[in-house]
């Protein structure tokens, strides 16, 4: 997993790298989700997806603790 992360991040300095300041930068989360979401397909895990009631309920502050 960690070189699949070394090599996508640095895919993707490759191709931005003209309109990146020199810096450090973390992983971008895309990339990461991505490839955790491989590792946990290979390993025949899944991950469920919120449903628009509890997305709603996570950006709203009308309710909660």
């Amino acid at each position: 997993m960690s070189f699949a992360n070394q090599a996508l991040a640095l895919e993707h300095l490759a191709k931005n790298a003209s309109s990146m300041p020199p810096a450090v930068y973390d992983v971008s989360g895309d990339i990461d989700r991505d490839v955790a979401g491989l590792k946990l397909q290979a390993m025949g895990v899944g991950i469920d997806s919120l449903t628009d009631e509890q997305q709603a309920y996570l950006e709203g502050w009308h309710e909660g603790t």
